[in-house]
């Protein structure tokens, strides 16, 4: 029954990673899609446009490293390893200091917008 519960988590652990993989996937062509226009369009709000471009994919890419933390937690929580508990503590490090990152630049844009520029 453990072995089951253990193999089962793995499995989750694989669909969410899959669910960020995709994620980033779909994110990442929907910004290269909009920069496309972008660059083609001429407009007097290009740079305005670039960085709802910019914050959008931000926001989606910090959703996916939410998934990437998710599925390495489960996969830890199956196979505690002092090893593997070392791993995840640096991979959550990581993604966190990242993530963290990403939201921060989101907030100044914010500001920008908030301020009326768009530097």
């Amino acid at each position: 029954m453990l072995n089951l519960f253990k193999q089962g988590t793995i499995y989750l652990a694989s669909g969410i990673e899959a669910a960020a993989a995709i994620l980033i996937a779909i994110a990442a062509f929907e910004a290269m899609c909009r920069a496309l226009v972008l660059l083609v369009r001429r407009s007097d709000a290009r740079n305005e446009e670039k960085e709802r471009v910019r914050v959008r994919l931000g926001h989606w890419l910090a959703v996916a490293i939410e998934f990437e933390v998710a599925a390495d937690i489960l996969r830890t929580a199956v196979a505690p390893t002092w090893n593997d508990i070392g791993q995840l503590g640096a991979i959550v490090v990581l993604r966190t200091v990242l993530n963290y990152s990403l939201q921060q630049e989101i907030l100044r844009t914010a500001d920008r917008k908030a301020i009326g520029g768009t530097q």
